[in-house]
Parts: structure tokens; C-alpha cells; sequence
């Protein structure tokens, strides 16, 4: 297949760019999507590259329309991805539980910006972490990815579909305006360089008969496909492992959901994701993620200088959550500060992790600007003078 980019090589490009591209590589043959600031220039990169590639363009009437269509195509077999801001995001939430129910692999891509409401549509924030994760009604678990560079952008919205199709379950790449604003140099590599999952099919009929049963004990049942000769009822009702509606039976709800949530959290060491830096020998941790996290490298950098031993965890997954690695960090630092452009949302994670073992700090910034690595730097200062 030829490709309506440049592959195999570096280019210079925006992180909504590198997200479209990197959607096309990993198979996405189907975007449905509603223009936002500042996730539009996905959709206007998708419309431009998918019909070279035999893919498939919408724009719906909203946000609401726009993730049903992505689950609807998703059942007929095809990768599918959606894209927009806070605002949209929130309409969406009601069918990302949907989605969840019935363990449909899809992709959604939030470029946060500062609200609540209308906001500040062009400048970037971190407020939708709480909304990524806990946002649908009733218990349940997805993935959430979180890139800090361009480059992450690309490589995380690949990273995105291997793991929907893997686990049957949507995933969301929280981003913000400034990664997905910024140009920065991407390599993009060639398909032959990319390994991607696809999709676990019924091996046999009787496994096309239970598409919610558990036939390989992995919780993650195969997914039939409609238009391929099998009979699926597919309902966001509570529902056994044939897909019909059980919505009175308790045992069937719990066995249903247990198994929702359980294969996401039995797989964290396969989801979750990290970095750090500098922080085998740290007196003091920064926990950041996202764009917020570079300041944080720089900040590190400039404590150690200083003679501060400082070190950075950096998430790059944010849900699962790896709360033992937290309290494992907090078990040998004297401090754990958290800085992050929102009023304290990944800090409660953190907090809870910590168990008390350390003390944890927000290092709060709002308004549309990042964190520059003097505000990270300060309130360390001041807590150890």
C-alpha cells in the first residue's frame, strides 16, 4: 500500500498530525468525528489521508453521534477512532460506557483544554484525568495513555489500537492543546518496522455463540463480526454470554462486570507504563505526566544542580494505576510533590498510592499555561529551607 505520507523516515510535524498518521499506520480505516479546538486538526488530517487509503471520513451532527458511529463500525470489524476536547468529550461519556459494556474496541483521542464549559478553547490543560477514568456511570476499567512529546503522540495512538483490539475495550489517549500544537521531529516508521494486534475472531462457531463468554480464561472473549454470517445480539443492558438481556439477575451482572474490570486490572504489568529519571537515589520524587512531565526533567535537572537529590516518575499510562509502585517510591522518599495544570486530580491517585508513607504536595497550575520548571523548583525550595 502506498501511504499519503512520508514513511520510514523523520518529519517535522504537529501532534494532532502525528496522531492522524499514526492512526492510518496502525489500521484505522474509519473516523467519525465533530470539529473542536484544538483536536480539529485530527479530524482535518484524517479527511484528508483516509480516502487515499480506502478509509472512511464522517462528520456527524455531535460528539454523541460521532462515538456511536465509531462503535458501529467497530462491530462490523473495522478500526475506528473519534477525537475532540473537553466539551465533547463529556457528551461522550455516556457511550464510552456503552463501549465498555460491550467490550468494543475503540479509540478516543482527548485534546484537553481549560474549563469547565467553554473555557479557554485554545490554551492547554490537564482537568479531564478524574473524567477519563471514573467519567461513565457504574463500575467499570478502560486504558488511559498520556504522551508529553510529539513523538510519544505518535507512538501512544499506535500503542492505543493494539491495545483496544487486545483487551476488546475503549482506550484514550489524553493529550492536550500543547502537545497537540506543537511541531516537533517524528520518525515514522515503515509498516514492516510497526507490530500491531489485531483483532481475537471466534475460532469455531460454538465460540461465535458466547461473543461475552471467557473460552480461553483470558476475560477477553473473541469478537464476532456483524455482516460475517453470525447471529449477535449486542444490548448495553446487563447481559450473559450469549449477549442476551439478563437485567434482573444479580449473579449474571457480577459475574459480567467482575469480568469487565478484572481484565484490565489483571493485566496491569502488560498495560502500565513509565519512565524515570534520576530517581534511584531521590530524597525528593516528582510524580508528573503529559506535557507538565518535560518541565519536571528540567526541574529535576536544575534541583540536582543544586545539590537536591529530586527525581521524576513520568506516567505514561494513568489508568490502570499502579498504586504499588507509588507506595514503593513513597517508602524511600522523604517527599512526593505532584505538579499538574488542574486544582488536584492525578494527585489524589498518587496520595491514596503513597498510603501515607510520604508526604504528598500538589504543585497546582491553571489558566491555560504550563508549568515552567522555576514553578516546579519553588514550593521544593520553600519546603526545605
Amino acid at each position: 500500500m502506498r501511504y499519503p505520507f512520508p514513511i520510514g523516515q523523520a518529519d517535522f510535524i504537529q501532534g494532532d498530525e502525528a496522531i492522524a498518521r499514526a492512526a492510518i499506520l496502525a489500521g484505522c480505516r474509519f473516523y467519525a468525528g465533530y470539529p473542536i479546538t484544538p483536536a480539529s486538526e485530527i479530524f482535518e488530517a484524517m479527511a484528508l489521508y483516509m480516502p487515499l487509503v480506502d478509509g472512511v471520513v464522517i462528520q456527524m451532527e455531535d460528539e454523541i453521534a460521532s462515538i456511536a458511529a465509531i462503535i458501529g463500525a467497530s462491530w462490523a470489524g473495522v478500526k475506528a477512532m473519534t477525537a475532540t476536547s473537553g466539551p465533547g468529550f463529556s457528551l461522550m461519556q455516556e457511550n464510552i460506557g456503552y463501549a465498555v459494556m460491550t467490550e468494543t474496541p475503540i479509540v478516543i483521542v482527548d485534546v484537553q483544554r481549560s474549563g469547565p464549559s467553554t473555557g479557554q478553547p485554545t490554551l492547554p490543560a490537564q482537568g479531564d484525568v478524574m473524567q477519563a477514568i471514573w467519567g461513565t456511570h457504574g463500575d467499570h476499567s478502560l486504558i488511559v495513555l498520556s504522551p508529553a512529546t510529539v513523538q510519544e503522540a505518535f507512538d501512544f495512538t499506535i500503542r492505543a489500537f493494539n491495545l483496544s483490539e487486545k483487551y476488546r475495550t475503549p482506550v484514550i489517549l489524553l493529550t492536550d492543546a500543547e502537545v497537540g500544537h506543537m511541531r516537533e521531529r517524528v520518525y515514522i516508521p515503515r509498516p514492516d518496522e510497526i507490530e500491531l494486534v489485531e483483532r481475537k475472531l471466534p475460532a469455531n462457531e460454538e465460540e461465535a455463540k458466547l461473543p461475552f463468554g471467557d473460552p480461553h480464561g483470558d476475560g477477553v472473549p473473541p469478537m464476532p463480526i456483524f455482516g460475517k454470517g453470525y447471529r449477535t445480539y449486542v444490548t448495553g443492558l446487563t447481559h450473559d454470554e450469549r449477549g442476551r438481556p439478563r437485567t434482573v439477575e444479580p449473579e449474571i451482572h457480577e459475574r459480567l462486570i467482575r469480568r469487565i474490570v478484572e481484565k484490565i486490572e489483571k493485566n496491569k504489568e502488560d498495560i502500565i507504563d513509565y519512565q524515570t529519571f534520576e530517581l534511584e537515589d531521590a530524597e525528593i520524587a516528582i510524580v508528573a505526566h503529559g506535557i507538565v512531565a518535560r518541565s519536571a526533567i528540567r526541574a529535576v535537572k536544575m534541583l540536582r544542580a543544586e545539590g537536591i537529590k529530586a527525581g521524576l516518575l513520568k506516567l505514561n499510562v494513568l489508568w490502570p494505576f499502579d498504586f504499588e509502585l507509588i507506595e514503593r517510591i513513597a517508602e524511600r522518599v522523604k517527599r512526593i510533590y505532584v505538579p499538574e495544570m488542574n486544582l488536584g486530580q492525578l494527585y489524589h491517585l498518587v496520595r491514596e498510592g503513597a498510603n501515607g508513607k510520604a508526604d504528598v504536595k500538589l504543585i497546582s497550575k491553571i489558566g491555560g499555561e504550563v508549568h515552567a520548571p522555576i514553578d516546579i523548583i519553588r514550593p521544593i525550595r520553600g519546603d526545605l529551607m
